[in-house]
Order: structure tokens, then sequence, then C-alpha cells
């Protein structure tokens, strides 16, 4: 698997509700760049593992990149087949719950235009609407 928490309070988690806009995580802390989410929705471990790959290889091996997201909550899927009921089904794979307004990715390092392009690469690999920032939009 790829990013997931080492060890968690609870092994299952209530779906919530997504909605409502970031406040934390809103603004560019790390980097001169970044790739601003304009939708609410979860973003798979996976997902983010494709993302980041996509930009670090676009870079190539300039510039620094931050992670902004984690995931940390669990979705349960049950066993094919199975019938309704019998509790809630195993943990199947972990999300990162995004907000719109959330900052995903931060880069710094490298100029505007490689940037603008690494991050237009990743911004495939997410499955919700972004816009590329810099630190004078804010």
């Amino acid at each position: 698997m790829g990013l997931m928490p080492k060890r968690v309070k609870f092994r299952k988690s209530q779906r919530g509700r997504r909605f409502g806009t970031s406040f934390r995580g809103a603004k560019l802390a790390f980097g001169e760049f970044g790739l601003k989410a304009l939708e609410n929705a979860y973003f798979t471990d996976r997902q983010i593992e494709a993302a980041r790959v996509a930009l670090m290889r676009n870079l190539k091996g300039g510039g620094k990149v931050w992670l902004r997201i984690f995931p940390d909550k669990p979705i349960t899927k049950k066993p094919a087949e199975t019938r309704m009921g019998k509790g809630k089904g195993m943990p199947d794979h972990w999300v990162a719950v995004i907000k719109k307004g959330k900052i995903l990715f931060e880069m710094d390092g490298v100029p505007a235009d490689i940037a603008r392009d690494c991050m237009r690469i990743a911004a495939h690999k997410v499955p919700f609407r972004t816009k590329f920032i810099t630190r004078m939009m804010h």
C-alpha cells in the first residue's frame, strides 16, 4: 500500500459529509508555487502517489516539492457477493478528505513556467478540479 498512517486510534471511521471550505492549509506555507483544490473530494493514497510521481518525474531533480495532504481516513469495503447486514466491512484503502481551497502540493526552486508545467501534469492525476497558484496571488 501507498501512504497510510502508522497507527490509528480507531480502525474504521464514519463517512462524514464533504462540504465547506478549507481555512487551514489554504495558503502557501513553504514554496513559491502551489496546486489548489477547487472542489470537495476524496483523494486516495494511490492517486496522491501517482500525482507525486508525475510531479517529481517532470521536475528532473531540480527544485523542492512539499505534500500538504495525508490520507488519514480509512474507507471500508465489504467482500464481493456478500449479503446485506453482518456489520461494516473491513478497511480497504485510505483517503485524504479535500475541501475546496486546500493546497495539495507546493514547489520551489524552479522557474514559474516549469512549475506551471509540472503542476499541470500532476493535475491530470487529480480526480477533481484544481488551480495553479503563486505567492503573488495572495
